[in-house]
């Protein structure tokens, strides 16, 4: 069979897991309950015990079954009756040789009657460069149609054919969403099927240039059953709480979509027939839609036809599982592989801990307290490793400002991470919700910047020993060094998209509100952390610190070699991991198993918190006290691999991205990414190197 795309085809094998969304209930409009409760007057503190239970009981039930209720927030199935009118939205084209995205209207397609309208997008889409657009392809809700006519496009002048042919040699595809399911189309590799999302724009044979002009889609429907709310969710007293829900046409059949296939074919159309047709007219011949022969060639000045036709099928897909025709893919085998290399690391890095902990500090401290006073001063002048920098161990690291601002801003970030990919493991920000994900990534950063200046202020005060003077200073720093620095990364490679006229490139007024949230919210809430941080106690050292400081011996190899070398455990508990996500990103596939990423995720804190406390311990054992910074990077250096690894990437993965302006944009999200990695991972070594220090020494009874 003919593949218009035979050199993607052979890139991409499916390998993300299979995963059902959250079961669809329909929802419980809780307000209503609220209203009729309090409506009554119904005072809890006058009510039984029980009676108390059961109303708690119920409100957190409905509550937790919010995640069910709709399994996105906001999406919930849409009923069509037969005949009602089914419009088809257009994103932006995209290709993984550019990464680049346009819009639709860029290129010589039919417009729709009404003109073209952009659908209301959130922050995240537009951080993504999506652009939804309306389009001229029109259904009826479970009702057939051939030969359906769209438009003849005016003869292809010289830019215009210049810019096609171009966009079909980057294969670029065409991107249709129905009732906000993008359209699939599956092809036939090596006896296995390949799933797509879109279509491609045409084809290059023998030097001409082919465009596929004609659509043949397949919706498939399932009829909309009506949920008994009250039969699902409880019995008794609660079903008289839960109101019913009753829809005016309720009694209607109808039907939900629950599939939408594409498939692309060039058709030469007879310049006969088309002098008299008018938009959505019956073409008068027969259209064949035949996928292993290309006829439309285009040419300059030559106009180009477009129809297409539909077939509705009825399906037993239900609404919750219309997804997995996108995220049926394999790869569970290769997650859970990945999975436990981690817990092989883990295992052996605690090994390592426990034998530091229970026979060699242990041992010495035992050892220690069991002698006498004058034993003790006599132990004191031979004392080795690192019972001689206890006077030393807790002296200010240089440039300490910039230490807390980095610890506030890495957990600013680990936060986010964590609570954002939690968030989407339970199912509230799936593919279905564009840019849902980025939005909620954004809306968590800022609302966690209240940890970030707690942390980073009460870092400062333990260093300077209760000083909290400077701590607006640093609570400023800290709302604007990771931001800022995003900023400028973001802003050079705008340029860059602003140049190319892609949908990629960030909006000025966009620009505008994210220094509204950062200024207006981000660091107000990074400010409040930091007072409470400055009233909060600070941390008090075990032991006193002298003025003069101690000499360090030399040391047979540099410290930082083993500090950057370190990076390469908690590096060999995410790469497989992060092979699924560059290729999400990247490659066009759809990536929703957070499940294990939340698992990888947990692990990788785990690894970097043991890397950073071993070498942190064999630091000190040489004497070597300076171990503040070195325990921040013994983690951080993780991301010196990953960038490392996303240039591997580049070169041998995204061979056919072509174009100095794609490199350019690849590299700096790269660096983006990378940064942020670095912080939040160094904030974890430093954190748990910092308790260890303290635990060690607070155990030491020495003046």
């Amino acid at each position: 069979m003919f593949d218009p795309l035979p050199n993607i085809s052979s890139k991409i094998t499916d390998e993300i897991q299979d995963r059902h969304f959250v079961e669809h209930l329909i929802c419980i409009p809780i307000h209503s309950i609220l209203i009729k409760i309090f409506h009554h007057k119904v005072n809890l503190t006058k009510m039984k015990v029980s009676e108390k239970f059961k109303i708690w009981g119920l409100l957190i039930c409905l509550i937790s079954q919010l995640g069910y209720g709709y399994y996105l927030p906001g999406s919930y199935p849409h009923k069509y009756v037969v005949g009602d009118t089914l419009s088809v939205k257009v994103n932006s084209l995209t290709s993984i040789e550019t990464e680049i995205p346009y819009s639709y209207y860029s290129l010589p397609f039919c417009k729709p009657q009404e003109g073209v309208k952009d659908s209301a997008e959130n922050l995240g889409e537009l951080l993504m460069g999506d652009r939804i657009e309306n389009s001229p392809y029109k259904f009826k809700m479970h009702t057939n149609e051939t030969e359906i006519f769209l438009c003849q496009t005016k003869p292809l002048s010289s830019d215009e054919f210049k810019l096609l042919t171009t966009r079909i040699d980057e294969m670029y595809q065409v991107n249709v969403i129905l009732d906000n399911l993008p359209a699939i189309r599956y092809t036939k590799r090596d006896n296995f099927l390949v799933r797509w999302t879109g279509y491609p724009l045409g084809i290059k044979v023998q030097d001409t240039y082919y465009v596929f002009n004609h659509l043949k889609f397949t919706v498939l429907v399932h009829k909309y059953e009506e949920t008994n709310v009250a039969s699902v969710m409880g019995t008794g007293d609660a079903a008289e709480v839960i109101p019913t829900v009753d829809k005016p046409g309720s009694d209607i059949p109808g039907y939900i979509v629950v599939g939408f296939e594409v498939q692309p074919c060039s058709f030469q159309h007879n310049s006969e027939s088309l002098k008299d047709l008018k938009m959505y007219g019956k073409y008068p011949s027969k259209i064949a839609c035949e996928t292993n022969t290309v006829t439309m060639g285009i040419k300059e000045n030559q106009p180009v036809a477009f129809t297409y036709e539909v077939e509705f099928v009825e399906s037993d897909i239900k609404w919750p599982s219309r997804w997995d025709a996108y995220l049926k893919m394999d790869g569970a085998k290769v997650h859970w592989f990945s999975i436990l290399n981690s817990l092989m690391v883990i295992t052996f890095l605690a090994g390592i801990v426990l034998v530091i902990f229970l026979r060699t500090v242990r041992r010495d401290l035992t050892h220690y307290e069991e002698l006498d006073k004058e034993a003790q001063a006599q132990m004191n002048e031979e004392l080795s490793g690192w019972k001689l920098v206890v006077s030393d161990v807790f002296r200010v690291p240089d440039c300490p400002a910039l230490l807390c601002v980095m610890v506030g801003d890495g957990v600013q970030i680990l936060g986010m991470a964590v609570v954002t990919i939690l968030f989407a493991a339970l199912g509230f920000m799936s593919p279905a919700s564009r840019g849902t994900l980025l939005t909620g990534m954004l809306f968590f950063y800022m609302i966690l910047g209240i940890a970030a200046g707690y942390v980073a202020v009460r870092m400062w005060r333990t260093l300077f020993s209760g000083d909290h003077k400077g701590w607006v200073s640093v609570c400023w720093k800290v709302s604007c060094f990771f931001p800022g620095v995003s900023f400028l990364i973001l802003f050079v490679l705008n340029f860059l998209l602003w140049g190319s006229g892609s949908t990629g490139a960030i909006p000025f007024f966009l620009f505008v509100v994210l220094i509204l949230l950062w200024f207006c919210i981000s660091v107000p809430l990074t400010l409040v952390g930091g007072y409470f941080g400055a009233k909060a106690p600070h941390i008090e050292y075990p032991v006193r610190t002298n003025q003069i400081p101690r000499e360090i011996p030399p040391q047979k190899y540099p410290s930082w070699l083993l500090v950057l070398g370190a990076g390469t455990l908690p590096f060999g508990t995410l790469f497989i991991e992060l092979f699924f996500i560059m290729s999400s990103i990247w490659m066009g596939r759809v990536y929703y198993v957070f499940g294990f990423l939340f698992i990888v995720m947990i692990l990788l804190v785990v690894v970097c918190a043991e890397v950073s406390l071993v070498l942190t311990y064999m630091h000190l054992c040489v004497e070597d006290y300076k171990w503040w910074w070195k325990s921040f990077f013994a983690s951080g250096s993780v991301a010196l691999y990953i960038f490392l690894y996303s240039i591997n990437y580049l070169v041998f993965d995204l061979k056919s991205l072509s174009g100095p302006v794609s490199a350019t944009l690849y590299l700096g999200y790269s660096l983006f990414m990378v940064l942020a990695i670095m912080l939040a991972t160094g904030t974890v070594g430093f954190l748990s190197s910092f308790w260890f220090v303290h635990y060690l020494f607070s155990s030491v009874k020495l003046d």
